[in-house]
């Protein structure tokens, strides 16, 4: 069995390109269902943003998988396979995992190590669970890659810094007034997508007042009531910085908004003791440059921010280093995980073999001694099945480490030939393929075995 990324994000395609192949969210579980009809797909996880959609899939074949999935994305979208395959990124096996891993924990984001996809490949993996389009393989691998990128956040600097202007512009602001914003008033200047990102991260600070100012009173008080806050009509923006602790300012104006005649006159009634902090991050500027020299007012402009961006870019960077080396040893673990699960067909065999044979111990011991009693009998079985749990101890853990041992499949081979349980492994993955499961026992819903051991066994070689 094989794992199968295919994909395009960002950084491969232009957003014209991105915007055909985004599945709705009303429409991803739908998708996925009807995905894993499609030959040789197993199972399989869609992951669609506005910056990526990429397609998870455990296939038989890598050919048919990889062909299966390209003539899903051209029927499910009506759009012909030429017009996005130049875009495509198909990872495989190892770097499929790699790739799952580093998209989750942030490191393959557009803003390094931002947590919203963390949150995003979550909902994707529960809309598959209860799609039930996942099984033993993606049950495993995705709890791995979300709970990996959990920690490598908790443990690591990765999702800490701001590395965005309006989110480096609150952080700004809670800095110069003591580290926080929860006893202040906060005020935002333009409701364009600068204002909106700023208006949302101020938002989550929490601060006692939060209030939003634009030239169109209406695109204010539909952002306004997006994020809790009030909006205030352009007009009153004088006396609202009479009594505010923070400007964040951030319209399209052409041309200074905010003079130095105005700000005097605001600062000469202000209420508030404490200084007011303007933070500027527009371009063109919003505020009169002057106004830094005035006593009463701190002014910042999208240079100091960008200053700031730069250098928790550079301690995000370093902290993505420490993530990495975490990475390596995650892979590791899950390609041991992945190994184990071969020999689970012939731990199976191995101990259906061994109490097939206490079982006709038994038989003939009763035959043999017919006037044992109940009790007797079952203490005569309790025993015997003991000396069989003990005997297979070391013979499965064995197994276990031949799976992931130089040469596991010519180990496995030897294993089962010295067990003679060849021909028995042989007769249950073929039964379980002829039922349409790639192989069966007990663990997960599809119960696949990825070892390519079990393509020998049913070919005979």
């Amino acid at each position: 069995m094989h794992i199968i990324k295919v994909g395009l994000n960002y950084r491969t395609a232009p957003v014209e390109i991105r915007e055909k192949l985004a599945f709705s969210e009303d429409a991803v579980d739908g998708a996925m269902i009807h995905l894993n009809l499609q030959k040789s797909i197993l199972e399989n996880v869609i992951i669609s943003t506005c910056n990526r959609t990429e397609i998870y899939v455990v296939a038989d074949q890598l050919h048919t998988g990889r062909y299966y999935i390209k003539q899903f994305l051209s029927d499910w979208f009506e759009i012909d396979k030429e017009s996005f395959l130049p875009y495509l990124v198909i990872e495989e096996n190892d770097a499929a995992i790699e790739h799952l891993f580093r998209v989750a924990s942030g490191l393959d984001s557009m803003v390094l190590g931002e947590t919203q996809i963390l949150g995003q490949v979550r909902d994707a993996f529960l809309t598959a669970q209860k799609s039930r389009t996942t099984g033993t393989i993606f049950n495993e691998l995705f709890k791995q890659a979300i709970t990996f990128a959990k920690r490598a956040h908790k443990e690591t600097a990765i999702g800490e810094h701001a590395v965005s202007i309006s989110y480096a512009a609150v952080q700004l602001a809670k800095s110069a007034l003591s580290g926080s914003l929860k006893d202040k008033h906060v005020a935002v200047l333009g409701a364009g997508k600068m204002g909106t990102l700023s208006l949302k991260n101020l938002s989550a600070a929490g601060p006692a007042r939060l209030s939003i100012l634009n030239r169109t009173y209406e695109k204010a008080a539909v952002l306004a009531s997006e994020t809790g806050a009030e909006a205030v009509p352009y007009e009153k923006l004088g006396d609202l910085l009479q009594e505010a602790d923070v400007l964040i300012s951030s319209t399209g104006a052409p041309d200074i908004v905010l003079h130095m005649k105005q700000v005097k006159e605001i600062l000469s009634k202000r209420r508030n003791p404490s200084d007011l902090i303007m933070i500027d991050i527009a371009v063109p500027r919003d505020i009169d440059s002057g106004i830094a020299g005035l006593d009463g007012v701190k002014l910042y402009d999208i240079d100091n921010l960008q200053d700031i961006v730069d250098e928790n870019l550079e301690a995000r960077k370093k902290a993505a280093n420490e993530v990495e080396a975490m990475l390596e040893e995650e892979i590791v673990a899950f390609n041991g995980w992945l190994a184990t699960l071969g020999v689970v067909p012939i731990i199976s065999a191995l101990r259906d073999k061994a109490l097939a044979i206490q079982a006709e111990t038994m038989n003939s011991i009763e035959r043999k001694m017919p006037d044992l009693t109940t009790r007797e009998k079952k203490v005569l079985n309790k025993h015997t099945k003991s000396i069989i749990n003990q005997m297979l101890k070391e013979p499965i853990r064995q197994a276990k480490e031949l799976a992931t041992s130089e040469n596991p499949e010519e180990s496995l081979a030897l294993f089962m030939k010295i067990f003679g349980i060849d021909e028995a492994v042989k007769n249950d993955l073929a039964s379980s393929r002829e039922q349409g499961n790639p192989v069966a026992f007990g663990a997960g819903n599809s119960g696949i075995l990825t070892f390519s051991l079990a393509d020998r066994i049913t070919s005979g070689q």
